[in-house]
């Protein structure tokens, strides 16, 4: 029997020419699954929190109140770190691009774009200082301003994924496409 609800597999069946079809076009989507790198990181530290929440647990039974207050909020934040690891990328929705760090989120209208491109150059690998040759999805502003990268294929969402990376960079640039032209 197909569940069709657990999976994302119907986001991914429009052309490479239309942006994402679905049934709330006002709510931010990301054009890609998150990669196996991302997962698996979030997948860890959801572990080691799942331990740490034991401990919290052992150390609550101990009569150390004091001691589980502690655990229970590093147990939380650890939880916070896995999730916000999961959220980081790139959201599209008509009113513009939002770029979502760990740190950070920045949102750009589509009206402060000027153009959106794959170009082959430098990128880091896994967002490590190393740098390895690789596509890059960039942003350049109106009057020449650059902005910050999107995604490139050596990100822990496109890691031996280059066809995904395509995929996604396709789905971005066509809502760039649909939505540089309408004016707001």
């Amino acid at each position: 029997m197909p569940l069709p609800f657990l999976t994302a597999d119907g986001v991914f069946d429009a052309h490479e020419d239309e942006a994402l079809p679905h049934a709330d076009p006002e709510r931010w989507r990301r054009p890609y699954r998150p990669g196996p790198w991302r997962v698996a990181g979030a997948a860890l530290l959801l572990l080691v929190s799942a331990f740490m929440l034991l401990a919290t647990v052992i150390i609550a039974f101990a009569g150390t109140w004091g001691g589980a207050a502690v655990a229970g909020a590093a147990s939380l934040t650890v939880i916070g770190c896995a999730l916000r690891i999961l959220r980081t990328g790139v959201w599209v929705s008509p009113a513009g691009l939002r770029r979502v760090g760990f740190f950070g989120t920045r949102s750009i209208s589509w009206s402060e774009i000027d153009t959106v491109r794959k170009v082959q150059q430098p990128v880091r690998w896994l967002g490590l200082p190393r740098t390895v040759q690789g596509q890059a999805l960039t942003v350049a502003g109106h009057g020449g301003a650059e902005l910050p990268v999107l995604l490139t294929d050596h990100s822990a969402d496109f890691l031996s994924r280059g066809e995904a990376f395509d995929r996604a960079a396709g789905r971005v640039e066509a809502w760039a496409r649909e939505y540089r032209a309408v004016p707001a």
